[in-house]
């Protein structure tokens, strides 16, 4: 795939819209320590489960907002409002 490719690409647009409550709380929970940069490695330690668990929460909440990788899902997440919109809040 050609770079121009690449940067022509877009994510696939939302069909439908997604209620916040169809995010499980552990869904949240792995959404949240995503967008701040933790590694599944780390937030299995933080929540006290097995990385893979963390592998299967992040999939299938992926599939459920219909993305690809990690940019796309924080972005989707931002266009939902899953997310803060202001970084570095207090």
């Amino acid at each position: 795939m050609g770079v121009k490719t690449a940067l022509s690409r877009k994510i696939q647009p939302i069909e439908e819209e997604i209620d916040a409550d169809l995010l499980t709380p552990r869904q949240r929970d792995i959404l949240r320590l995503v967008s701040i940069g933790h590694t599944n490695r780390e937030i299995a330690e933080m929540l006290e489960i097995s990385v893979r668990t963390v592998e299967v929460h992040r999939f299938n909440l992926m599939r459920r907002l219909n993305v690809r990788n990690v940019a796309q899902l924080l972005r989707r997440a931002l266009q939902l409002g899953l997310l803060a919109r202001t970084f570095g809040a207090k």
